[in-house]
C-alpha cells in the first residue's frame, strides 16, 4: 500500500504512507517543516533498494491527520509506535529531516522499535546552551520563529499569508518564495523530479490548513518533552555548512550532545543538497550501525 489512514486510540487519525516489501525492516522517516507523509521519491527507491519498507506519518495538523493542539515534539512517538505497531514491526530504523530531527531523536530517546536513528540537517534545542538557535538562519525562518516565540496568535497570521504560495507552488515557486533560505547548493538540486516532490509535499501538508505547521513550530521552541541523555541508539548527525534553513551550529551542537553520536558535517553541503546528495552513505552507515 501507498497512501493510508491509520485511526489511533484516541480518536485521532493519521495519514500514512507506507510501501515495499512486506518482510522488510521499516525505515520511518519525519519530514520537514511543513511537509507530509508523501516521500521524496529517490529517498523512497534508495530505501526499498536496501530492502527496506518505507514508512512515514503526516504530523498532528497536516494534511488529513486530526490536529492535536499544544503537542509537544516527545507526542510522536506514541502514533510512531500505532503505525508500526499496525504493521507487526518489532524494530525499525527511524530518520528525520529538518523539521522532523527532534522527532527522530524523541524516538531514538523512547520509542522501543528504534534501533538506529539518522537525523538529516536536524534542529536543534531552542533553548539549549552554547547554541545561537536563530544565528545563520535565512530571513524566512528569522521571521517565522520570531512570530512562534511571541504565541499562536501572532505566528498564524504569518503563516496563512505563506500557505497560499506553497499550496500551489510549483518547482520554481518553491525557489521564490524560500529566495532567502537556498544556497547555491540547495537551488541546484530544486530541479526535475526532487523539486516536483518538495512542492508535491508542501502542497499536500498544507491543503487543510496551517495547524500541522503552526504546531510543529511552537514546539521547537518550547520544552521537547525528553531528554538527550535519555538517548542509547546509534544516531547520525549530518550537517552541511551551507546551510540556511538549520545552520551548521545546529548538526554540530548535536553532535556534540547527542550520546555516542556520529557525526558527519559536510563542507558545500546545503539544507536539500545534503539530503539527496549523501542518501546512499546515510543509509549504508545506518544499517551497519544497528
Amino acid at each position: 500500500m501507498t497512501l493510508g489512514t491509520l485511526a489511533l486510540a484516541d480518536g485521532r487519525s493519521l495519514e500514512t504512507w507506507i510501501s515495499g516489501p512486506e518482510d522488510g525492516v521499516p525505515f520511518v522517516l519525519h519530514h520537514g517543516t511543513p511537509g507530509s507523509a508523501k516521500p521524496p521519491r529517490a529517498l523512497e527507491r534508495a530505501v526499498h533498494a536496501r530492502g527496506l519498507r518505507y514508512v512515514a506519518l503526516s504530523r498532528p495538523g497536516y494534511a488529513t491527520s486530526t490536529r492535536l493542539p499544544g503537542r509537544a515534539v516527545v507526542d510522536v512517538v506514541a502514533d510512531t509506535a500505532a503505525v508500526l505497531d499496525s504493521i507487526g514491526a518489532e524494530r525499525a530504523y527511524v530518520a528525520g529531516w529538518s523539521g522532523g530531527g527532534p522527532h527522530a531523536l524523541a524516538c531514538a530517546a523512547r520509542l522501543p522499535h528504534a534501533t538506529a536513528v539518522l537525523l538529516i540537517a536536524g534542529v536543534g534545542p531552542f533553548d539549549a546552551a552554547g547554541l545561537d538557535w536563530l544565528n545563520g538562519m535565512g530571513q524566512d525562518n528569522v521571521d517565522e520563529f520570531g512570530a512562534a516565540t511571541e504565541g499562536e496568535a501572532r505566528l498564524r497570521p504569518y503563516l496563512d499569508a505563506q500557505r497560499p504560495e506553497l499550496v500551489g507552488a510549483t518547482p520554481e515557486g518553491v525557489i521564490a518564495s524560500m529566495s532567502t533560505l537556498l544556497p547555491e547548493a540547495d537551488r541546484a538540486v530544486l530541479t526535475d523530479e526532487f523539486g516536483e516532490d518538495m512542492a508535491a509535499s508542501f502542497a499536500d501538508a498544507l491543503r487543510v490548513s496551517v495547524d500541522g505547521w503552526l504546531d510543529d513550530d511552537l514546539a521547537f521552541v518550547r520544552d521537547w518533552g525528553f531528554a538527550l541523555d535519555e538517548i542509547a541508539e546509534p544516531v547520525h548527525v549530518w550537517q552541511g555548512d551551507q546551510d540556511l534553513m538549520v545552520p551548521f551550529a545546529h548538526g554540530r551542537w548535536l553532535a556534540e550532545h547527542v550520546p555516542g553520536a556520529t557525526a558527519h558535517l559536510l563542507p558545500g553541503e546545503g539544507h536539500l543538497s545534503i539530503a539527496i546528495g549523501a542518501i546512499e552513505r546515510m543509509l549504508d552507515g545506518l544499517i551497519a550501525d544497528a
